[in-house]
């Protein structure tokens, strides 16, 4: 497992469909009824914002010292 997580990209794969399905199940048992939320009353929205939140957590600073 540790070698699959080592290429950037599936690791970004990875983590964006993890972040989709949070998205999209924060949306399904939180979500906003009543339509004025902008990112909860949508589906795609919030499957879309959790995706990037997962990208985003792939995204790391400078490796090593000084």
């Amino acid at each position: 497992m540790g070698f699959l997580l080592k290429n950037i990209w599936l690791k970004r794969l990875v983590y964006g469909s993890l972040g989709a399905a949070g998205g999209f199940a924060y949306y399904t048992f939180i979500g906003c009824a009543t339509g004025s939320c902008p990112i909860t009353s949508n589906p795609y929205i919030s499957t879309a914002y959790g995706a990037m939140i997962g990208v985003v957590m792939t995204i790391g600073g400078k490796k090593g010292g000084s």
